[in-house]
């Protein structure tokens, strides 16, 4: 993620929990991920921009569509610390095209669960009865 010099990193790990309703260590854990990126104070502590919070709401959709906190990351990289509207629609053009793809995904092994094959072959393609 691409840090504006000049933006204000103000929101604690708590602000930050409170308003995309995960709890703190959640935060923490999308930090320490390169979900969310912090600065720091004098005192050590972590001090996030506004936009973690929509980081995080996003970050949670992709989550339940399948993604891995490091895919997450890498679908994140390269965007601005402040998305525009036009990087967070090619994020969901992503996202969408991912869980079509994993839809498709689960319907194959749908039909191959329903359709008689021995448990233990499915994996390996076969088809005996």
């Amino acid at each position: 993620m691409t840090v504006k010099p000049d933006a204000p990193m103000t929101l604690t790990v708590g602000d930050v929990a409170a308003r995309s309703r995960v709890a703190p260590s959640a935060v923490r854990f999308y930090a320490n991920h390169g979900v969310i990126s912090a600065g720091r104070t004098t005192g050590n502590q972590r001090r996030f921009e506004a936009s973690a919070v929509c980081r995080i709401e996003v970050a949670r959709v992709a989550q339940r569509v399948g993604l891995t906190v490091r895919e997450i990351a890498a679908l994140f990289d390269g965007l601005s610390a402040d998305p525009t509207p036009e990087e967070w629609g090619q994020v969901a053009h992503r996202l969408v095209s991912e869980a079509e793809e994993r839809l498709a995904d689960l319907r194959t092994h749908l039909a191959a669960l329903g359709s008689g094959t021995r448990l233990c072959d499915i994996g390996r393609g076969h088809t005996i009865r």
